[in-house]
This record gives C-alpha cells, sequence and structure tokens, in this order.
C-alpha cells in the first residue's frame, strides 16, 4: 500500500488550496525542487488515484442542493448507487446500513431536473422502498473549504503563500454563457487542464481562456477540489451524522462542527434532523470517542444518528472500483 510522507500531505494542502498553482511556486513555498513536486504529484495521481478537479458553487449560481436518502432491497444497492454515480449532477454517493441504503449529494441544474430525478426517475426505481429528500439550507464547511485545509501540513506563512485572492461578493446570481459552461466542464474533468489544452477544447484564444478562467475564480463560481483514495492517508472510517438540533442554536452546532477536524461537511438541511455532516476518522474507536466526547456534549443536539459509510462509491467524480 501506498505509504505517504510530510511532503505529500503538504502538496496535497497546496493543491486543495490552489488547484491551478503552477509546481514552481507550490516548489518555492514547499522549500524543493520542481521536479519534485512534479514526481510527487505522479507518484500520487498513479498509486493514490489523485486528481484535482473544477467544481461549481451551486450558491452562487442559484441554485439549490439536496441530500438524498434512499432505501431499498440489499440486491439493489449497489446497482442504484452505481447508476446515479454516471450522472453529472450527483456527488459523494455512498453505500451505508448494511447495504440497505444508498446517500447521494443531488445538484440539479434547474426546477426541471429536480423535478425529474426527485419525484419521478427515483421514485419509479425498482425495489426502492422509501425516499427521503432534504434540501440544504445553508453550508457551514465543505465546497470551497475543503478538509485538507485541516490537516495543517502547511505553515500560516505559507498557507497565505498559496490561497488565492479572495472571491467577490456577488449580490445576484452568477448567470453563465456557453463559453464559461464548456470551460466549467473541461475544469470539472481535470482542474489542471493547460491553457493549450483549454484553447484547443473550446477554439478561444489563450488571453480569453485566461481572462474567463480568472473571472470565474474571482466570482466565486469556480473552485477547486482535491480527489484521492484517502485510505492511504490514514482514513478508514466514514460516517453521516444526522443530528436533530434545538432551532435557536443551529448556527452555533454547526459553526462547531465546522471547527472539529474530522469534519469534512457539515450544513443545514430541511427536516426533523436539521444538520448533517460528514466526517472522517482513523477507526471504529476514534468514530465512538468523537461522537461520546465532542459531539454528543455540543449544547441544543437532542438526538444523533450515525450512519457508517460501508463503501463510497462516487467522491467529486465517479471512478469504478480497481
Amino acid at each position: 500500500m501506498y505509504q505517504p510522507d510530510a511532503l505529500d500531505f503538504s502538496l496535497l494542502q497546496a493543491l486543495q488550496l490552489d488547484g491551478r498553482a503552477p509546481f514552481s511556486r507550490i516548489a518555492e513555498v514547499l522549500g524543493v525542487s520542481d521536479q519534485t513536486v512534479a514526481r510527487r504529484y505522479r507518484r500520487l495521481r498513479n498509486e493514490a488515484r489523485l486528481k484535482v478537479l473544477g467544481m461549481a458553487d451551486h450558491g452562487r449560481l442559484g441554485r439549490t442542493n439536496w441530500i438524498v436518502r434512499l432505501r431499498c432491497t440489499p440486491d439493489a444497492a449497489e446497482p442504484l448507487a452505481e447508476a446515479l454515480a454516471q450522472r453529472t449532477d450527483t456527488s459523494y454517493i455512498g453505500l451505508m446500513s448494511g447495504g440497505t441504503e444508498v446517500m447521494c449529494a443531488v445538484k440539479p441544474r434547474s426546477r426541471q431536473d429536480r423535478d425529474e430525478l426527485l419525484l419521478d426517475r427515483i421514485p419509479r426505481t425498482r425495489r426502492v422502498t422509501s425516499v427521503d429528500a432534504y434540501c440544504v439550507l445553508h453550508h457551514f464547511f465543505g465546497g470551497p473549504l475543503g478538509w485538507l485545509n485541516k490537516v495543517d501540513a502547511l505553515g500560516p506563512e505559507q498557507e497565505a503563500a498559496l490561497r488565492p485572492e479572495p472571491s467577490e461578493p456577488a449580490a445576484h446570481p452568477v448567470v453563465l454563457d456557453a463559453l464559461d459552461e464548456s470551460l466549467m466542464e473541461l475544469l470539472r474533468v481535470d482542474g489542471r487542464a493547460t491553457t493549450v489544452e483549454l484553447r484547443e477544447a473550446t477554439g478561444q484564444s489563450d488571453s480569453v481562456i485566461n481572462r474567463r478562467v480568472a473571472k470565474l475564480r474571482r466570482s466565486g463560481v469556480l473552485y477547486f477540489d482535491v480527489e484521492y483514495d484517502q485510505e492511504a492517508f490514514g482514513v478508514g472510517t466514514e460516517a453521516i451524522l444526522w443530528l436533530r438540533v434545538e432551532p435557536t442554536l443551529l448556527r452555533t452546532v454547526g459553526q462547531a462542527l465546522a471547527g472539529h477536524r474530522e469534519v469534512r461537511f457539515a450544513a443545514a438541511v430541511s427536516g426533523q434532523a436539521n444538520i448533517i455532516a460528514a466526517v472522517l476518522c482513523r477507526d471504529t474507536e476514534e468514530l465512538f470517542a468523537y461522537l461520546a466526547d465532542r459531539v454528543g456534549s455540543l449544547p441544543g443536539v437532542q438526538s444523533l444518528e450515525a450512519v457508517p459509510t460501508l463503501r463510497q462509491v462516487k467522491a467529486l467524480t465517479f471512478r469504478p472500483r480497481r
């Protein structure tokens, strides 16, 4: 199994901060050569399946995200999860609860797309016994705030040197034109696609490409996330937490969860369980200690359901099992 070291963690955090940072800038900040960074990057791609991906902040586009829990017969769960994983409007799909539940994050582009999936396609799927859909109301952590920012592999000065300029506040949803959509799709497949590759795919000049990508980043619509095999980095247990929280303490509990090292995603959602969090731990004992000692002690938490992830079918992109 691949054994990462401190430099690997530093490189991963650097890419989380700025997925398109040149190797030369990363090398300068990390105090190593360009060749060393390039070699480590290739090794991570080959052995830990590292990918840097351009992601869309749907809140900036005026779109709503959903979390869907699908309960089904054991023989239907895995085929359903893999079919959902191949859709471009889904992410973070996991097999849960002994293989009888699929959890899926859905990012529909329009109300029509949402209704087609949630009201028509999924309910009519054979051997699905129940469907619960939760609207994401507010993000506390996740998206542009990636979990790798919590690994503390870089010092404050190194982080500051790599962190891009903050996005500009948007008073209204950002509207994308055809070129923007094309660039977003290309960067969703490979966030480090070169200007030459983007130019050849779109037929636009280098200056237009660079200007548009910079504008998408400034608007906050485009950010970069890092996908890799987490188990090789000491994360053996994943779980989804469904919390029922006293309404007056929703923001307090959500912000507390966002600060926990174990939390890679936290949001307020519709429904009786009004906060969802995704957590990463080394093993089940660490998960138990986290639930008992930290989550359970938060004021306002009225109930907690922890659902371990048996297998992550999709993180940011669908990657068939090796």
